[in-house]
């Protein structure tokens, strides 16, 4: 098993880790940028990412015929992590989510005629994107084919919707929307997914709910639909195909935070690191004290766990497997990490990892959400027991 990095794939990394330390860390400590979600505003945004296209260095995940660099997602889990060694790294090269898995997604699915429509003005960064599905109890959130409300009924050549969403993320600032409302009742083909612009008629944004951490801009919104008409031209994939379509862009998503994840909790023990090397108790550094080496190994192993994990999931990606049982592991394991990692960085740094005067505090709060984001923990756990109890010891094959 070779992990030796492509030459291009290396050269990328080395370029992207370079723009990550001279242009975007600087901008993380100047108060003005922060925007009202804790997230770079666009007046410090925009030139970083004009300065990224010009290097070359946007939308990896896109093919060049797009605009973009095209290296395949394995290559991704190695640039996206550098990315997010800065909390506002991601969303400069145009791979923060949602945008990042609405484009992968567009581009697998789409008709050329909505690729020229709604995916391109995201690829070249003109507009941002938002994906519709879990809606406020009793209706879909880990199981939306069993529990999906929005309806949509067609009539003509239109598709009238009705319904109710809430924590949509990054509605409060997209231009295109991918909706998925339900079409029949069918367990499994009973969902379907449209296209539709911000200015169209017949929704709304209730309120932008508040939250915990620093936010994706646009926030997480509660959506209402009343009446909404969208041309049948707006339908992705075949009527029925909604839960399909989710099931594409869920599993390259899922991976993909978790590669910004790790680039997260790499920069908390570097920024830990630093730390214990000056700070000196008893006569002594913190670094060189027992009890300090123990939790920084241990965190430097668990995040070493959690890139084989990703990089496997994401090799299986590649060669067209869907790795739903190594996305899953993934997906857990580096939520954890993440956690974990932030959180020893904070013990080790005291009162000054608490506060503001570095990005941890920010680092941590975005964290817990990891658990949660595109399935909960417990329900991907669900998930690789299933798998095991079908396969047995082939659960643990090496083919």
């Amino acid at each position: 098993m070779d992990f030796t990095l492509p030459a291009e794939i290396e050269e990328y990394r080395q370029r992207v880790r370079g723009f990550v330390e001279e242009h975007i860390i600087p901008v993380e400590s100047i108060p003005e940028a922060y925007d009202e979600g804790e997230n770079i505003n666009d007046e410090y945004l925009e030139p970083l990412r004009q300065r990224a296209r010009d290097e070359g260095l946007w939308s990896f995940q896109m093919p060049k015929y797009r605009g973009g660099q095209e290296v395949g997602i394995v290559g991704m889990a190695a640039l996206y992590e550098e990315m997010n060694r800065s909390i506002f790294g991601p969303v400069c090269f145009n791979a923060a989510a949602p945008d990042d898995g609405n484009m992968q997604v567009l581009e697998k699915v789409a008709t050329d005629a909505q690729k020229e429509k709604f995916l391109q003005p995201i690829v070249d960064g003109k507009v941002r994107s938002s994906f519709i599905m879990t809606e406020p109890a009793p209706g879909s959130g880990s199981d939306p084919g069993g529990m999906m409300k929005t309806f949509a009924e067609k009539r003509g050549d239109k598709w009238i919707v009705n319904g109710h969403k809430w924590y949509i993320t990054g509605a409060g600032v997209a231009q295109t929307f991918i909706l998925v409302a339900r079409t029949s009742d069918d367990p499994r083909n009973g969902l379907t997914a449209f296209l539709f612009d911000r200015d169209d008629p017949g929704w709304e944004i209730v309120r932008r709910i508040a939250i915990l951490g620093p936010e994706e801009h646009g926030g997480h919104c509660e959506l209402k639909f009343t009446d909404m008409e969208i041309p049948d031209e707006n339908r992705l994939m075949e009527v029925g195909d909604g839960l399909r379509l989710t099931q594409i862009r869920l599993g390259p998503a899922r991976l993909t935070h978790c590669m910004r994840w790790l680039g997260l909790a790499k920069r908390s023990l570097e920024i830990a690191g630093e730390y214990v090397s000056e700070r000196e108790a008893f006569g002594s550094k913190l670094v060189d004290t027992q009890g300090v080496q123990w939790m920084l190994g241990e965190a430097a192993m668990d995040i070493h766990v959690g890139r084989l994990l990703t990089m496997h999931a994401a090799w299986k990606l590649q060669q067209g497997e869907r790795a739903r049982q190594e996305v899953s592991m993934a997906k857990v394991a580096v939520a954890d990490t993440l956690h974990k990692s932030v959180d020893t960085a904070i013990q080790l740094t005291g009162a000054k990892g608490y506060s503001k005067d570095t990005v941890l505090e920010w680092i941590y709060r975005y964290a817990r959400q990891a658990r949660l984001v595109d399935g909960a923990s417990e329900v991907h756990k669900m998930v690789l027991s299933r798998f095991l109890m079908k396969q047995g010891q082939d659960f643990w094959s090496w083919g």
